[in-house]
């Protein structure tokens, strides 16, 4: 028999369809205050009358000193809340690999080769334009991130009917995505290493995995323990949310037989909406307050370090991510999903190029110490992510009818047992309930028609023997 064609982006199975509704509800609701962070951040900073609070608010030191942990607000929001972003990130991570998508290394493939060429795309694209316009590398590493809550609030906002699988395909890439990002921050933007703190992270880590291998458990022992391996890490050179990351990857996602759901799974859902309705906007609201002016709206276009921000996001991730896509189902001899067309996959890339709040901090990262080239960087992530969201939303609505009706059908429970349809053709028990329904729908109708037929018997038994001239 010849081996069958590997469909890529098909229908996720149910498990995996619950958990990527769940996080993306959350992350939508999150994407949402992200937005209404960035137009608050960017009125206070450009409001004459708002300016000067907005700068004193960000520049407020507080903390103590003495661990060197006296920052400002901005930086704390950088810095501090940032790692609970990556937190979560970690555990997506780990569910992905060991109980996901990722846990089979063919499925693995495709998001994993689309991300990394939707961050080396966009990289090369920053690269070249600097090279061509004389202007400065640092920032090669700012278009790489694609921020899923951003476009998470777009595809709410647009009301678009995008199929599970694309939003899980999304998801991964995403996931995938913030880890070369750490990855980016840790290697590229540490500079000095005090090899004594980070030692103390390390054992830090050490013990946070052996208390999670013991099944310690309570909140009282990780929060502490994490806010010290944390202060650790900042005060070792190395980006402070690599401590994040690291210590949702150690957290066990897998269930056993008398649970329902998996430590790592609790803590995400408990800590998740922190990170999406708090964490994430707190960093934008003091991150995203640019001066917006004609003149720096139209450096944005004319500085070579903008415009490889710019193109990166618009053109590299679109193409990164899609030319990935391809070659992993055409070297593999998958073939896209019937339900699907390669034009979703690049309207689903475009949409990859909103890249908010990892592309600020690389940005603040690359070029700290010069703000004002801090400032420009930061309003070409915000003008590459309007244009992104606004090609993505032309190109999602013109198969939004399409997207609609295959929501239509993954949704369609006609049994009322709350699993969709579509995962129960091969269950003969949802065959017979539907039977059982239909049967009793059919002696309804019979009921209603054996009734109906009875009315009209009796109106022309009645109307046959009057003495006036109507007919019978």
């Amino acid at each position: 028999m010849p081996t069958p064609t590997r469909k890529v982006l098909g229908r996720l199975s149910l498990p995996e369809r619950t958990f990527v509704a769940n996080a993306l509800r959350t992350e939508t609701v999150g994407g949402v205050l992200l937005l209404a962070a960035a137009v608050t951040a960017l009125i206070w900073a450009n409001v004459p009358a708002l300016h000067d609070s907005y700068e004193s608010v960000s520049h407020f030191h507080l903390g103590p000193e003495a661990l060197g942990l006296h920052l400002s607000i901005e930086h704390w929001a950088a810095d501090g809340l940032l790692a609970v972003f990556f937190f979560v990130a970690g555990i997506e991570l780990k569910r992905e690999l060991v109980a996901g998508d990722l846990k089979d290394p063919r499925a693995a493939a495709l998001p994993v080769v689309a991300a990394l060429c939707g961050m080396a795309v966009p990289a090369l694209v920053y690269t070249l334009t600097n090279l061509t316009g004389g202007g400065s590398l640092a920032g090669w590493a700012v278009p790489t991130a694609t921020d899923i809550a951003f476009a998470l609030a777009v595809l709410a906002v647009i009301g678009t009917w995008l199929p599970s699988a694309l939003r899980a395909f999304l998801l991964t890439l995403a996931v995938v995505d913030d880890l070369f990002a750490i990855l980016i921050i840790a290697i590229f933007f540490t500079a000095d290493i005090d090899l004594a703190a980070l030692g103390g992270a390390a054992v830090g880590l050490a013990v946070f995995w052996l208390l999670l291998r013991k099944g310690v458990r309570g909140w009282y022992v990780y929060v502490p323990l994490a806010l010290v391996i944390w202060t650790l890490m900042y005060n070792s050179g190395v980006h402070a949310t690599v401590a994040g990351v690291a210590m949702g990857l150690m957290l066990r996602c897998t269930r056993r037989d008398d649970e329902e759901q998996s430590p790592g799974e609790q803590i995400e859902h408990l800590v998740r909406p922190l990170s999406a309705g708090l964490a994430v906007p707190l960093f934008a609201l003091f991150s995203a307050g640019v001066s917006v002016s004609g003149g720096a709206l139209g450096d944005v276009f004319t500085r070579p370090e903008t415009l490889g921000v710019l193109l990166g996001l618009v053109l590299g991730k679109a193409i990164g991510i899609f030319g990935g896509t391809w070659l992993t189902a055409r070297f593999t001899r998958a073939s896209l999903s019937d339900d699907l067309a390669w034009a979703d996959v690049f309207a689903v890339a475009t949409l990859a190029g909103i890249g908010f709040t990892v592309s600020l901090l690389i940005g603040e990262l690359a070029f700290d110490g010069d703000a004002s080239t801090t400032d420009e960087v930061k309003a070409a992530v915000l003008v590459a992510s309007l244009i992104a969201a606004g090609l993505a939303t032309v190109l999602l609505k013109l198969r939004n009818a399409k997207y609609r009706a295959l929501y239509e059908t993954e949704e369609r429970d006609e049994d009322l047992d709350g699993i969709p349809d579509v995962y129960e053709q091969d269950d003969p028990a949802y065959h017979l309930r539907m039977a059982a329904i239909y049967e009793r729908k059919a002696a309804e109708h019979r009921r209603i028609a054996e009734l109906k037929t009875a009315e009209r018997l009796a109106e022309v038994t009645g109307g046959a023997g009057e003495d006036d001239d109507r007919r019978a």
